[in-house]
C-alpha cells in the first residue's frame, strides 16, 4: 500500500494542505493559501464564495505535490469550517456566496428557530425569506467541506459530525431532525444529501477532481468533517479525557465523549464526533481576530506586542476588554460589540491593549470551560492547537484562567492533520473494519514539551478577574456569561 495521505483544511482565513507519511508517521509536505471575506457587505454579513475555496484547494495541492510523488497519494481527507451554507442549483452551480459561521445577520432567524446564531438552519430560513428568488433555485444544500468533497468526487454526502452543527440534526439519534427541518421548509429533506457512516468514504477522485488536484482519478476521498471534528482527530481527542482548546479566528474547547452531553441552555454544543462518538464543544466567536486588531492599530508584530504586554502587570493596568467584536455565541450575544472598560490616561498603549485583548478573550474561554466542567466533563490538562498556542504569555494566562497545565501540540494545523489521518483510517478500514481512529491517530500526535503550569498568584488574580468580567457582561449587555 502506498503511504502518503493528503489532508485539506478549508478555513475562514486560509486553506491549508499537508501530506503525511503513514510509515514514518510524520508530516512530509505542507502549504497554505490565504482566504478573505467578501468586502462591502452590510454589518453582520460574513460571506465567501465557494469557488474561491476550490481555487485555494487547487493551489495548495499544487504546492504540496511539488514536494512529494503524487503517485504515492493513497487517500484524501477534507476539513472545512462548520455551519457555512452552500446552495446549488439544478446544474450544481453555486446559487449565491456562502454565509459563514461568523455571520450574525441571521440572528433573528436563529432566535425564531431556537438554534445558536451562526448555525446553518438560520441561514436557510433567512435565504428563504429574504432572497426568495435565490431560494427558488436551490436544489442542493451542502456544508463547506461537503462542497469540496462534491467537487472532488461528484458525489454529494454529509457526515454526522459536521451535520450536528446545522441546527436540524438530532445528535442523540445521529439523524436529521424532521421537526427542525419542517420549521425551515417542508422541502428541505429533499435538498440534503445522504448521511455517511463513520469511517466511510465520500467517494473517489473523479476525472474533474483529478484534473483539479493533478492526481490520478480513483483515489479514495474520506468523508471528512467539520474543522473541529477533524481537529479532534489531529489533536488526539479520539479517547475520553483529552481536552483540546483551538486558538484561531474563533476559539473552541472540545473533548470526546461516549455519550451526548446536553447543555440545557444550549451554550455547549452537543456535537457528534466524526468517528461514531460525541464531541461536546464550546465555541467563542472572538479570539485571534481581537489581537489582530491591535496589530493593525499599532503596526507592530505579535512578538513585539507580546514583549510589551509581558512588561504590563496582570490586569492590564485596569483595562477590561469584553471582546465581542463579531457579536458572540458564548455568551449568547449575537449583536454585541466590543467594550473596553477602565480606560485611564496612559492605558491606551500597545502593551496594555494587547494584554487586555489576551486577558479578555482568555476569560471568556475560561467561562466556557467552567461550564463544561459543570456538565460533568473532567479537565486535568489542556492541549492547545493553532498558531496562537506558540505565544508564551497567552499560554501562561490560559493556564491560570483554566487552572490546569496547558501544552501546545507540535502540529499547529490539527484540522488538516486530522483530515489526512481520517483518510488513512478510512482506507485501512477497507481491510480492517474493526480498526479505531484512535489507534491510527495516536502515533501522529506529539506535544512540544512546552508545558505551562498555572502559577498560583496568577490563578488567584484571574479568579477575581473572572468575577469582574462576568459582572461587566451583565452590566453592559444584561446577560450572564457561560458560567
Amino acid at each position: 500500500m502506498t503511504n502518503l495521505f493528503l489532508g485539506f483544511d478549508v478555513g475562514t482565513q486560509s486553506c491549508k494542505a499537508l501530506v503525511i507519511d503513514a510509515e514514518r508517521r510524520e508530516v512530509v509536505a505542507r502549504a497554505q493559501e490565504p482566504l478573505e471575506l467578501l468586502a462591502g457587505l452590510p454589518p453582520g454579513h460574513m460571506e465567501q464564495h465557494p469557488d474561491r475555496w476550490i481555487d485555494a484547494v487547487q493551489r495548495t495541492a499544487r504546492d504540496v505535490l511539488a514536494a512529494v510523488d503524487g503517485a504515492e497519494i493513497a487517500g484524501i481527507g477534507v476539513s472545512g469550517q462548520q455551519h457555512g451554507c452552500v446552495v446549488l442549483d439544478d446544474g450544481a452551480r453555486v446559487v449565491r456566496p456562502a454565509k459563514l459561521w461568523c455571520d450574525t445577520a441571521t440572528s433573528a432567524e436563529a432566535a425564531r428557530l431556537r438554534v445558536p446564531t451562526g448555525f446553518t438552519a438560520s441561514k436557510l430560513l433567512w435565504l428563504k425569506e429574504q432572497e426568495p428568488h435565490h431560494w427558488q433555485r436551490v436544489r442542493r444544500v451542502l456544508l463547506p467541506h461537503d462542497y469540496v468533497n462534491f467537487v472532488l468526487t461528484g458525489a454529494a454526502t454529509m457526515e454526522c459530525g459536521d451535520a450536528s452543527g446545522t441546527g436540524f440534526f438530532d445528535p442523540h439519534r445521529r439523524a436529521f431532525d424532521a421537526a427542525a427541518m419542517a420549521a425551515i421548509d417542508d422541502g428541505l429533506p429533499a435538498l440534503l444529501p445522504p448521511l455517511s457512516a463513520e469511517g466511510a468514504l465520500a467517494g473517489r477522485l473523479s476525472a474533474r477532481g483529478a484534473e483539479l488536484l493533478g492526481l490520478p482519478a480513483g483515489i479514495p476521498v474520506a468523508a471528512g468533517g467539520g474543522d473541529n471534528m477533524m481537529s479532534a482527530i489531529g489533536a488526539g481527542a479520539t479517547r475520553p479525557g483529552v481536552v483540546v482548546v483551538s486558538l484561531g479566528t474563533s476559539g473552541t474547547i472540545f473533548t470526546r465523549a461516549d455519550r451526548p452531553v446536553v447543555d440545557p441552555e444550549g451554550l455547549i454544543a452537543p456535537f457528534c464526533s466524526s468517528d461514531g462518538a460525541w464531541l461536546p464543544l464550546c465555541c467563542v466567536m472572538n479570539l485571534t481576530g481581537v489581537t489582530e486588531e491591535i496589530v493593525v492599530l499599532t503596526g507592530l508584530d505579535h512578538a513585539t506586542l507580546t514583549a510589551a504586554a509581558s512588561a504590563v502587570p496582570p490586569g492590564a493596568d485596569g483595562l477590561l476588554w469584553l471582546p465581542f467584536l463579531l457579536g458572540e455565541r458564548v455568551p449568547d450575544l449575537p449583536n454585541a460589540t466590543g467594550t473596553l472598560l477602565g480606560i485611564r490616561p496612559g492605558t491606551l498603549r500597545p502593551g496594555q491593549l494587547y494584554r487586555a485583548a489576551l486577558e479578555g478573550t482568555s476569560l471568556n474561554l475560561g467561562a466556557g470551560l467552567d461550564r463544561m466542567r459543570r456538565l460533568g466533563l473532567d479537565v486535568d490538562e489542556v492541549r492547545l492547537v493553532g498558531g496562537a498556542a506558540r505565544n508564551p504569555l497567552w499560554r501562561a494566562i490560559l493556564a491560570a484562567v483554566f487552572r490546569v497545565p496547558v501544552e501546545p501540540l507540535a502540529e499547529a494545523e490539527s484540522a488538516a492533520l486530522g483530515a489526512a489521518i481520517q483518510a488513512l483510517w478510512s482506507v485501512r478500514r477497507l481491510e480492517e473494519p474493526g480498526l479505531t481512529v484512535d489507534e491510527v491517530a495516536q502515533p501522529f500526535v506529539r506535544t512540544t514539551g512546552a508545558r505551562t503550569a498555572p502559577e498560583p498568584e496568577l490563578v488567584a488574580h484571574y479568579a477575581s478577574a473572572a468575577a469582574r468580567f462576568a459582572a461587566a457582561v451583565a452590566l453592559v449587555h444584561g446577560a450572564g456569561t457561560a458560567r
